[in-house]
């Protein structure tokens, strides 16, 4: 019996020293957090590296994908890192959870931690409702309705040809639209319709993307020569489509949204969204009363 008790004992002191080499030593972050929100994984990200921009002390954001980025924030003179892993639970919901480590204090945190509420819990705790607050409060202001199948319009358009990171789609937009919108009319030029940009490239891992911006126009034999502006009949494709109504800096939050239906209904797409807008963001109001039809082009069979 003794011999036995001996080796239960044996057995307990060895996973409770496993245990304790795994938490103290091989565990690679101090705390967890986790949230779920109802949005895709896509906005998630972009409204992550967004809010990034606006701490006070953070470097850009290492991603491996749109669902697991590291982001590294200084406060006063503590650095740490938070690993930002998202899941979806369902096709409208998605689970956040963050990993976060102490790089200078790790080892204690993970000591004290399982006794005490601790600052550097509390502080972590506050720094992802922060985010997780204002996530919320953006998808307020903003509506994404998917509508399924449709297509684009065929149109003969002027445009310029844009490289932007996709954080700052509108504000390439915003500093060709007076531009176009004075320059063509003024060269005797008809408009026939809104403006809308092609995505011809984007690069999910790099956040970067290039695209046309284009104006309807009716085609004729005199158009007016400019160094940035190129004129081409825009064909129109068979696409899937959703409404966004909302701000147009983050309309590419519609564009996770037909990627995931098109995930969902098991449809093969192109990854270059095409964006038609319908509303005057100079004319302010209600952004959620600003419009925008955005389509994700499908694959040829």
């Amino acid at each position: 019996m003794n011999k036995r008790i001996k080796k239960i004992t044996m057995y307990v002191a060895l996973l409770i020293a496993g245990f304790l080499i795994w938490y103290l030593v091989i565990k690679p972050y101090d705390y967890l957090v986790t949230f779920k929100v109802n949005t895709t994984a896509g906005t998630i990200n972009q409204s992550l590296k967004l809010w990034n921009l606006s701490l006070d002390q953070s470097n850009p954001i290492e991603q491996d994908n749109i669902k697991s980025v590291t982001q590294n924030i200084i406060i006063k003179d503590a650095s740490y890192r938070y690993n930002w892993k998202i899941s979806s639970v369902n096709d409208s919901v998605s689970k956040v959870k963050v990993y976060i480590t102490d790089l200078n204090n790790s080892l204690k945190n993970k000591i004290t931690i399982p006794f005490s509420n601790t600052a550097f819990e509390q502080r972590t705790t506050s720094i992802v409702t922060n985010f997780a607050r204002q996530l919320n409060e953006h998808l307020k202001a903003i509506k994404i309705t998917v509508i399924g199948e449709s297509s684009t319009l065929s149109t003969y358009c002027a445009y310029i040809s844009i490289k932007e990171s996709q954080l700052k789609k509108a504000k390439g937009m915003m500093q060709h639209y007076s531009f176009l919108n004075s320059f063509l009319p003024s060269k005797g030029v008809t408009m026939n319709g809104p403006p809308f940009i092609e995505v011809t490239n984007w690069n999910m891992q790099k956040d970067s993307i290039t695209y046309n911006f284009c104006f309807p126009i009716i085609k004729s034999d005199s158009l007016p020569k400019h160094k940035d502006v190129n004129y081409k009949q825009y064909q129109g494709v068979k696409a899937l489509k959703a409404i966004y109504n909302g701000n147009y800096m983050t309309s590419d939050r519609a564009w996770y949204a037909l990627l995931e239906e098109a995930k969902l209904k098991h449809i093969e797409i192109n990854q270059t969204p095409v964006e038609v807008f319908y509303s005057n963001p100079n004319f302010g109001g209600d952004e959620l009363n600003w419009k925008a039809e955005i389509f994700m082009p499908l694959k040829k069979s």
